[in-house]
């Protein structure tokens, strides 16, 4: 199928209520768009880059972003349970409802305090609203946090023996779009994660069977890795959400991915095939946006 060109940098037309898609450079955020825009859904980016900017620390950027939309699927950077996102969460969503875009679709963390509070202030504004809760995704080996250490061979990381169920990307994104474009999801808070559960290890040992090579997981200290991050000038609290697996709180699947798209979520090894075969593990290409 040849994908639909049309720019999702324009305003949406006069008579459909676009999409704001905060983050729509990011895993989850151009994925929702691209399937938006693929049903000819009218659709705006929402990122700094974009031709109307969005950016969550300067709110004279959201009128604009809001501008002719309805609905909104709504990111936050760097993590939902940070300082302060809750807070900047729910001055957009009171925003966007008094400008008339009522319809929210806010991806969260499972298992996140931090983000359960943002989750309540987005509720809080009035809007028709439905919350994602998702596991750590399939991509994070690809696409962002967990790839340097891939393609150097060592996933040296602060789990223990601990176990995630990942879920995919394209999963979040499909349950996205029919919350966003479709009836019965008001009010509802779904849990998205894959079929089962991985510890790093099987991670490691899954990802050196599709790429011929060994990749290690090496268990570190919480401390070793909050100082690593300190050293990359990335956010310590990064290390904070390795909390979330080690008390196996997120440890068991859960069923939002069926229960919404009635099929079962996208497994680890396949996720693992297709991404090797695009070459992200042997520098053939270059990552997608975070």
């Amino acid at each position: 199928m040849t994908r639909n060109t049309r720019n999702t940098q324009n305003a949406p037309d006069a008579t459909s209520p676009g999409i704001l898609v905060v983050g729509g450079t990011g895993k989850t955020g151009r994925r929702v768009a691209a399937r938006l825009t693929d049903r000819g859904l009218p659709v705006r980016i929402g990122s700094r880059a974009a031709a109307r900017p969005f950016v969550w620390e300067d709110p004279t950027t959201w009128n604009g972003a809001l501008e002719g939309v309805g609905s909104v699927y709504l990111t936050y950077y760097p993590d939902l349970g940070f300082p302060g996102a809750a807070e900047a969460v729910g001055a957009f969503s009171a925003y966007a409802v008094a400008r008339g875009a009522d319809r929210v679709v806010l991806l969260s963390g499972r298992g996140e305090e931090g983000a359960r509070a943002a989750e309540d202030r987005m509720k809080e504004s009035g809007a028709r609203w439905t919350v994602l809760r998702a596991s750590w995704f399939h991509q994070n080996f690809s696409e962002s946090f967990f790839l340097d250490p891939v393609l150097a061979g060592e996933l040296a990381l602060p789990t223990g023996d601990a176990v995630e169920p990942f879920v995919d990307a394209d999963d979040i994104a499909d349950v996205a779009v029919a919350a966003l474009t479709g009836p019965g999801h008001t009010g509802r808070t779904y849990e998205l994660t894959g079929p089962r559960a991985l510890g790093f290890g099987e991670v490691a040992a899954e990802l050196s069977r599709v790429t011929g090579r060994e990749i290690h997981y090496r268990p570190v200290p919480p401390d070793d890795y909050r100082a690593g991050l300190r050293e990359q000038g990335l956010p310590v609290e990064f290390a904070d959400l390795f909390g979330l697996i080690l008390d196996g709180r997120n440890a068991l699947p859960a069923h939002g991915v069926r229960e919404v798209l009635g099929r079962e979520p996208r497994d680890f090894a396949a996720y693992a095939r297709d991404a090797a075969a695009t070459g992200v593990w042997n520098g053939a290409v270059a990552p997608a946006g975070t």
